[in-house]
């Protein structure tokens, strides 16, 4: 059974449902051709926040499903306009910039201090179209949290959600790295052993220990109520 927190989750991450899959290509062209991302390793802001302005606030940004989920850690600790500690939500600029790139939802993948942050944030789009971003929480170790989180990309992926995505954790390795690895298998189909050689090599070097996150990516059997097809597969992934 779900908890209180995911069907909160399911009952707001919904939109206006995709006419089909010329509006999922539409969304992939649009933000591949924006980020210009040639794989899954490369990043668009690196570990102190810097190489897109317009994404200042995030850290080691990357894609993971091509318009609809991104992945990388809070610019907290490097961030110019203001320093805290690494274990915290996304600062405001971070949230605010996301919301102007079209971000529909943005999930924190700890519980630490996200009481600080906003949970909404209202902007204008570098289209000048309106926007909200929703701030959300889901503890990625919480192995509960697993069906919720694959949900909202699924939905995504559907029409059903505003996407795309962005999950985070702090620094952008290892909690990240879990849902996004996890993804790409239920997503994309790629095996275990794929996975976890995704993962480890985009920790940035940090891959010692987290023996329950290498178990869980190895582990994992894809969910049959989130299977997507073949010609959606093919446009989101890489």
């Amino acid at each position: 059974m779900k908890n209180t927190k995911a069907i909160l989750v399911s009952l707001l991450f919904t939109s206006t449902v995709f006419a089909g899959t010329s509006e999922l290509a539409e969304q992939v062209r649009k933000y591949e051709q924006r980020y210009q991302l040639n794989s899954l390793n490369e990043k668009l802001v690196d570990n102190h926040g810097d190489g897109y302005e317009n994404m200042y606030g995030v850290r080691n940004f990357r894609k993971v499903l091509k318009g609809i989920l991104y992945r990388g850690g809070a610019n907290n600790s490097y961030n110019k306009y203001g320093k805290r500690s690494n274990t915290n939500p996304l600062p405001d600029i971070g949230l605010k910039n996301l919301c102007s790139e079209g971000f529909g939802a943005s999930v924190y993948l700890y519980e630490t201090n996200f009481s600080t942050a906003p949970k909404q944030v209202n902007c204008s789009t570098v289209e000048s179209k309106a926007n909200t971003l929703k701030y959300y929480q889901l503890t990625a170790a919480d192995v509960e949290n697993t069906t919720v989180y694959l949900e909202m990309i699924y939905k995504a992926i559907k029409g059903e959600g505003k996407s795309p995505i962005y999950m985070h954790c702090w620094n952008g390795w290892h909690a990240s790295g879990l849902v996004s690895a996890l993804a790409l298998r239920q997503f994309c189909g790629i095996s275990g052993k794929d996975a976890l050689s995704y993962w480890m090599r985009n920790t940035d070097g940090n891959t010692e220990g987290y023996d329950s996150i290498k178990k869980r990516i190895v582990d994992f059997k894809p969910l049959a109520q989130f299977k997507i097809s073949t010609e959606e597969q093919n446009q989101i992934c890489e």
